[in-house]
Parts: structure tokens; sequence; C-alpha cells
């Protein structure tokens, strides 16, 4: 056995510095072969050969230093938890599995938890912890992403979280800090949750006679028939909807008036309230009257039952008559699976409209004109016709008057006179008779403005009188009297004359014809006699004829006209002179010799 075990020195001197000797002898005294390197030598020899060789390799610099805070900035952990909560005062649980998710912050390793709100849940759900770091035990340290993995128990404030499942994100950051992921294990669910959401057996009714069935099996189990209440043989009665509830759990009977807006009636939901109906009654006596007595089911040999009622039959409730048209769908189910019946097809009940009668325009009736009067079979509060603004604005007033004599077999009516206006601004005529004084007719307006038709006119077709229908002689008849123009104002040749190309030929060359005496006396007075001589001898004659005894002007005027058959405006000598003898007037040899083929008129 070996018994020295002391080593050589291998601390050498050499001018004053120390350095390192290989060792001579081995330990104990061992030989050692000349170059014999020890096995970490050898291995550094391996991994330093290059840099012995080519020198010590340049680092690069360092990486740039990024926070947490940065670099995990919205990366959150996301893993699947469930815990189990105690329900001591249920009957039905005993404790209550409640599933969350953990969502674990990297860049603050911060944590929350959240549970998803179910509808109806009576918990409060939502955000169980708000987002904090976590504390890991009593000696102040923090969960984190380290100590999280699947299939792990984890006690946080009182309640253990068992972590089954993660997402994608989290399994790769987890695996790439090399953490073994445990395999995902199933989410448990709640047992009281699955066991309501399994369907309810149906209860086996029982073989016998039971007097509750009927209300167990068909409560809230209501038929919805939508019928008509024809209620028109009354007075103001009309066709009714309305909606006949059957009750399935006592066979009870409501009906109920579907109202609709501004109908007219009071909103009353219920027409009949519910209650059995009897449909065939026992035999009775028909001397006690049946209003005070009480309807029992002694009295009843039959109610109404839910065959009783179908689409498109006629069925009388209380004494009215309602017509079924249709049903909801529960009720074609009930009917289909209890009766077999197939045919729902609904019943049109809608009212037909009325054929619109063609419209008849009554025929005028002579009152106001016929534009007017049509508007009152045009529409129920009537509005005035519509005028020609543009027509209006450019003839207003603009008036043609003319004078006309009444034609009439009456004497009396012969000698009157009338001016005729006819208002270019809306074709309206009015016709004004000038007062006589002792003439026993009292003058003023005797037409008031409006449209005259001419005759031969229809009221469908009305024609009225234009400017171009009045010249000198001519006929106008106005609602049966006949008045004859014998006169025109000045205005109207000037008009005519300014607008020759919208009137014929004919009408303006009668008001010419009729002015051309006027202006022959106008020019031969105005070249022979100053205005000035001429109104000193209208004021002698005047002088003359004051003088005489009374002297009616009125009758001299017309004794002039009558004379003047041609209407020319001139007398001859013989002729004036007959007519001055017959009223005494005085002709003095200078008044003679200044009246020569002036006109008679100018004496007035």
């Amino acid at each position: 056995q070996k018994t020295s075990f002391h080593r050589s020195q291998t601390l050498d001197f050499k001018n004053g510095y120390a350095f390192f000797r290989l060792p001579r002898e081995g330990v104990g005294g061992e030989t050692l072969f000349a170059n014999q390197l020890s096995q970490d030598e050898l291995d550094d020899l391996c991994t330093r050969g290059a840099t012995l060789t080519y020198g010590q390799v340049k680092r690069s610099a360092p990486s740039r230093f990024i926070p947490a805070f940065v670099a995990y900035d919205k990366k959150v952990l996301k893993f699947d938890a469930y815990f189990q909560e105690e329900v001591p005062i249920s009957a039905e649980e005993h404790y209550r599995i409640r599933q969350v998710g953990l969502y674990y912050y990297l860049e603050d390793d911060s944590m929350c938890i959240i549970e998803p709100r179910v509808k109806n849940s009576g918990l409060l759900q939502g955000k169980l912890m708000r987002r904090h770091r976590v504390p890991k035990n009593e000696q102040g340290d923090y969960y984190h992403w380290k100590d999280l993995n699947l299939g792990i128990d984890l006690p946080i404030y009182g309640r253990t979280y068992r972590l089954v499942n993660c997402d994608s994100f989290t399994k790769v950051f987890l695996e790439s800090q090399g953490i073994v992921v445990n395999p995902p294990e199933e989410l448990v669910s709640d047992p009281y949750t699955e066991q309501r959401r399994t369907p309810v057996p149906k209860r086996i009714m029982p073989a016998g006679p039971d007097p509750f069935r009927q209300f167990l099996t068909y409560d809230t189990k209501v038929l919805r028939f939508y019928a008509i209440w024809d209620d028109t043989n009354c007075a103001f009665g009309d066709h009714h909807p309305c909606i006949i509830h059957y009750f399935l759990a006592d066979d009870t009977v409501e009906v109920r008036e579907v109202h609709k807006r501004n109908n007219g009636r009071d909103p009353f939901p219920v027409l009949m309230r519910r209650q059995r109906l009897p449909k065939i009654f026992v035999d009775k006596n028909q001397n006690f009257p049946s209003c005070v007595l009480e309807i029992t089911d002694h009295e009843v040999q039959e109610w109404y039952s839910p065959k009783d009622f179908a689409i498109g039959k006629t069925v009388t409730l209380l004494g009215r008559t309602f017509l079924i048209y249709d049903c909801d769908k529960f009720t074609q189910d009930f009917y289909r699976e209890k009766y077999g019946l197939t045919d729902f097809q609904p019943v049109d009940v809608n009212k037909k409209p009325l054929e619109k009668a063609p419209k008849v325009i009554p025929p005028y009736n002579g009152f106001g004109i016929p534009e007017d009067s049509l508007q009152n079979c045009l529409s129920l509060f009537p509005k005035p016709p519509r005028k020609d603004i543009i027509k209006m604005l450019e003839n207003n007033l603009k008036v043609l008057r003319y004078q006309v004599a009444l034609e009439s077999p009456v004497p009396e009516d012969k000698n009157r006179r009338f001016i005729l206006s006819y208002f270019l601004s809306d074709d309206t005529i009015s016709i004004y008779e000038p007062p006589v004084k002792n003439s026993g007719i009292l003058g003023g307006k005797y037409l008031k403005r409006t449209r005259v038709t001419k005759p031969g006119s229809t009221p469908e077709n009305p024609i009225y009188y234009e400017p171009s229908d009045f010249t000198i002689g001519s006929t106008i008849e106005v609602f049966g009297h006949r008045f004859v123009i014998i006169d025109a104002d000045e205005y109207v040749l000037n008009y005519l004359e300014r607008n020759s190309g919208s009137f014929p030929a004919a009408t303006v060359q009668s008001i010419r014809d009729h002015f051309l005496p006027r202006k022959v006396v106008v020019e031969t007075t105005s070249s022979g006699i100053p205005k000035k001589d001429l109104d000193d001898f209208i004021v002698e004659v005047q002088k003359e004829l004051k003088l005489q005894q009374p002297f009616n002007t009125r009758q001299f005027h017309e004794a002039f006209h009558h004379v003047d058959k041609e209407g020319s405006g001139f007398l001859d000598r013989a002729r004036f002179f007959n007519v001055c003898d017959r009223f005494n007037v005085p002709t003095s040899t200078i008044l003679l010799k200044k009246v020569r083929w002036k006109r008679c008129c100018a004496c007035g």
C-alpha cells in the first residue's frame, strides 16, 4: 500500500519573480513522463486552440436594455380554471362549481380573475378579483409566472383554483422559458346546472279519475281564436274584430274586442268576462223569467268545448254571433294532436273595396259663376278657382266702357241708357244705369261685376263675351236682357288701335267709323274758331236759353237726337230751325251767324 502522498514543489523564483514550474515528480515520488499534461489542461488546449493561434476574438456590443413593461406590454397569460364553493343552505345542491378565467400580466406580474356572466344565474359574477400582485405566502413573496402550470392547485385568498387549460400563447411562452407544460385537463361542470338542463320527464297521469288532472295538465294553456262579431243588424252596428280565449284548464271562455286607434268606441278590453258558456239548456219552465236564474250544471245539458270552435265556424255566445276566421300556432298544434285536423286555412274577412262610382257633374244651377259652382262638386271645402295672375297684372285698371240701350217692348224702357264696362283683367262685365230725375226709374248698379256667357253656350262648355264681340250696333244678351251698343269711350278706340293685331279688323273698323264724324267736327271747329271764341259763344247761348220760360233740356236733347237719324251729329239749317221753333227757342240773327254747321250738342 502507498504510504507517501507528498507533492513536489512547483513554485520557483527567477530574477526575483515567482513563476510556476512543472513538477519533476508525481505524488508520493512517482515518476512523471515528459510533457505529460492533466486532463483539464488538455480540454483547455482543445477549446482555446484558435485563440492561441489567431488571438482573442472580438466580442459584440451588448444588446440595448429594454424594460419589462415595454417588452411584455399587452402580453397576458390566460388559464382556464375552476373552484368549488360550498352551498350550505340548499337542499338540492351541497357544492357549486364555478368556472373562471385567470389572467397573468407579464408587464408587471399582476393577476386578475374573471367569471363569465350567466343570465339569470342569481350570482354576483364578472370580475371576482381585481388586477394586482397576488401574495404567495406569509413571507411576502408574490406569485410569478414560473409558479403557474396546468394540473396544479393554486390557493389565492382562501380559495383553491384548479388550472386545467391555457391558450396557445401561454403554452408557447412557458415552453420557451424552459417550463414543461403539463397536459390539459377537462373542465369540470356544475352538477346542479347540468341537472337543470336535462328535460323534465313527463308525469304519467293515473288512469283513474282525478279531479285536478285537467287543471294540472292544461294550466296556462289557452286556445286563441280570431273572430268577427257581426253587429250590423243593430242601429249603428258594424263588424267588430274580437279575440276568443278558451282556457283548457277549466273550460272557460273569454272574449276581448280588438280596438283600433280613433275608431270612436270606448276602449273596454273585455267584451265577455271569463266564464263557462252554456251551449244547450235543459227543458225548463218557460213561464218563469230566466234572467233571475243562476245557471248551474243541472240546468245545462252541454257546455261549450274545444270541438265547438274551428276556423270557418259560426258560434253564438250569449246572443252574439261570432265568425272564427283564424287561430294561433299553439291552437293549431293542439287540434292537430288531439283531433287530427290539418286544414287551418284562414278565412278572408277583409271587406272588398267598393267600386268607385263615376263622378257626375250636375248641371249649372245659375247661382254664381260656373267655375265657382264647379268647386262645390269637386271638394267638400271648395277653393276659389285659380286666376290668371299675369293677365290681371298686365291689364290692371284697363276698362272698356260702352253706352248701351235696352231693347225692350216696354215703351218706358226705350229711352233708358246704360254704361257697360268690360274689365280686361278678368273678362268680367258690369252694367250701370245713370240715374235720371223724374224718370220713375231708380238708377244705379244694374249688373254687378261678373262674367257673361254668350247665347247658345252650354254650362259644360261656356263661351264668354270678349272685346271683339262689342261693335257699334251689335246686340249683347245678358241673362235674358238684350242691349244694343250705341256709343263707346274714346279709350276703347285707342286700346283697339294699339292692339289691332289681337282683335278682328271688323271690330276696330266699327269703332273707327263711329268716331270719324266727331273727329271731323273737332278738326273743323278747331281750325275755324278759336277756343276762346267758342267758349264765349256757348256762354251767350246759355244766357239766351235762361231768359226763356222753364226749359226742358232733356226733351230738347232728345229732339235733336231724334231728328239726327243717321247719328252723324250734323243737322241742316231747316231741321235745326224746326226744332228751335217747336221749343220756342229764339233764333236771333247774331247767333245764327255763329251757329253754322255746329254740333247741336254744343248748345247744352
